[in-house]
């Protein structure tokens, strides 16, 4: 869902800082500072030992001083504050503004009841998958959705053109971009008995997906039930002149069992949930049923189609997609991004699009795609590594079971 190869970027910074190079480092990886934007939590990062890497044109945390294996692990027994105010959220207003945005992603928005979210894709003409974002209806005339990093630019672009579009036919919608809040994510078990100390809304009535404009630390915010993790937590949008003060909040409240963690724990976090990487995972040319996102359209989009590449995408889902994301187990070095797959004969049915080794199984686990028929759960591979073919098998996901919560 959200943004690069992330964990292998952040262990081969790991590496090079444990040799000190860190001019080389700076040279790899770091694009001029005057160049990279810098959310509100910058220097709070660095004066709390912060790696900071260049991110879809902002400055962010790939670790901090914890290993990226550590800070995977403490996110699922305790808890872990990530910034995400890189994220790009933002408002849709008007009485058509449900109308308007079903014609541009796949879920049945008008059937959400009000203060609830799904997560959602954004289509092409084609069925490709523009961008994946969690949006919530907040009322009848208001949607809040977040949309990637990476895609920020095509993404308001798309909504834009589209927009002025459908306001020149009558329609009555706007937007507001919310430039002016931050973004921070509170995963793991500690996430809900840490922040209801500094609320007084019940969290225990708040379910996964749910959205609520409530008081956090003296501070108007929009809170949603969800996140990147598999965990239990929440995504908090905080003005950006209190997110600090939250954070500090946050650590404080939950005597240093939660942690701030970066972006590379985050990736192996999301990897183990068996979560979409926009950019690995998706891209413009993958449908959400090729990505097996179809419990996403909703049940009368199914039946009325209306969104861009609405053909494609029933077609596919009438006479079966041509190739199908999946879950791997492997041995021997972890598969990356581009890695083959091939079947037991040495044919080439694949690649794989994540990979890396599971801080929380010990044991490799990757994603990708394959053909149809060859998609089914115990199927035996080769996934090639530097050439060279080791043992795979097609594994349900999520690998990790998720802690979402949920009504019982």
């Amino acid at each position: 869902m959200r943004g690069g190869g992330l964990w292998q970027l952040g262990q081969s910074i790991t590496r090079r800082l444990a040799q000190a190079d860190k001019k080389a480092v700076g040279r790899r990886y770091f694009a001029s500072e005057a160049e990279l934007k810098k959310t509100a939590l910058y220097d709070f990062h660095v004066a709390n030992g912060g790696k900071m890497v260049p991110f879809a044109g902002w400055s962010m945390p790939i670790q901090y001083k914890d290993s990226i294996m550590d800070s995977t692990i403490n996110c699922r027994q305790n808890g872990s504050l990530f910034d995400v105010a890189h994220m790009c959220g933002l408002s849709l207003n008007g009485k058509d503004a449900v109308p308007f945005l079903e014609k541009l992603v796949i879920a049945d928005v008008a059937a959400l009841p009000h203060g609830t979210g799904t997560l959602t894709v954004f289509t092409n003409e084609k069925g490709g998958a523009i961008d994946d974002s969690v949006i919530t209806k907040v009322g009848d005339h208001h949607i809040y959705l977040v949309v990637n990093a990476g895609c920020r630019d095509k993404d308001l672009a798309h909504i834009e053109e589209h927009m002025k579009s459908f306001k020149a036919k009558g329609g009555d919608v706007s937007w507001h971009i919310h430039d002016e809040r931050s973004l921070l994510a509170l995963q793991g078990p500690l996430a809900a008995p840490v922040l209801q100390h500094l609320t007084k809304e019940d969290l225990s009535k708040i379910y996964f997906g749910d959205f609520r404009m409530i008081d956090i630390n003296g501070s108007a915010c929009f809170l949603t039930r969800t996140g990147y993790t598999g965990e239990d937590g929440f995504e908090i949008s905080v003005p950006s002149e209190n997110a600090v003060d939250l954070a500090k909040a946050i650590l404080e409240k939950s005597e240093g069992k939660v942690r701030l963690t970066g972006l590379g724990a985050r990736d192996s976090l999301r990897l183990e949930a068996g979560l979409c990487l926009y950019g690995n995972d998706m891209e413009q040319h993958t449908t959400p049923v090729e990505a097996g996102l179809t419990w996403a359209i909703g049940k009368r989009r199914r039946a009325e189609g209306g969104f861009l590449g609405a053909e494609v995408i029933l077609k596919q889902l009438a006479e079966g997609p041509k190739i199908r994301r999946v879950g791997f187990t492997s041995t021997g070095p972890p598969p990356r991004s581009h890695s083959e797959i091939q079947d037991d004969k040495g044919a080439n049915i694949g690649e794989i699009t994540s990979g890396g080794f599971s801080p929380c199984l010990k044991k490799n686990i990757s994603m990708g795609y394959v053909k149809s028929g060859l998609h089914k759960a115990g199927t035996k591979v080769k996934l090639l590594v530097r050439g060279k073919g080791y043992d795979g098998i097609v594994t349900k996901m999520p690998f990790v079971p998720t802690k979402y919560y949920k009504p019982t």
